[in-house]
């Protein structure tokens, strides 16, 4: 089994006790989080890139291009959404967890919803 890279708009420092960015383009970091199976292999934090009006793929890109093929939120738009399936990204929703932690064991347990073109809030144009 390979492992995976989920990553999680986090509140400063980041870590699994941070807590969940409410809107994925709009947080300071991300919480990475490298699991394999059930067992978290690693933590560490990636700093988000500047997000305009208009430039809500830009995260997208950089979150790929940083090995991401997982991401937990609280709320993303219709264009970036389409973005994160165009490159093989699972997205989940779990903006509801008091912290990074509590949603990815949540992901791990198989509890979070994943986003659908049926299932988005705010959002980017």
């Amino acid at each position: 089994m390979e492992s995976l890279i989920v990553a999680i708009p986090s509140e400063n420092p980041g870590g699994l006790e941070a807590r969940v960015g409410e809107h994925f383009g709009h947080c300071e970091l991300y919480t990475l989080v490298e699991i394999k199976g059930e067992q978290v292999l690693s933590v560490g934090t990636l700093p988000n890139v500047p997000h305009q009006h208009g430039g809500c793929m830009a995260p997208v890109e950089h979150l790929a291009g940083n090995g991401v093929r997982a991401l937990i939120a609280g709320g993303m738009g219709m264009r970036p959404l389409m973005g994160f399936q165009q490159k093989g990204i699972a997205v989940y929703h779990g903006g509801k967890a008091p912290s990074v932690g509590h949603a990815v064991q949540e992901l791990l347990e198989g509890k979070l919803a994943r986003f659908s073109t049926d299932f988005t809030c705010g959002g980017c144009s």
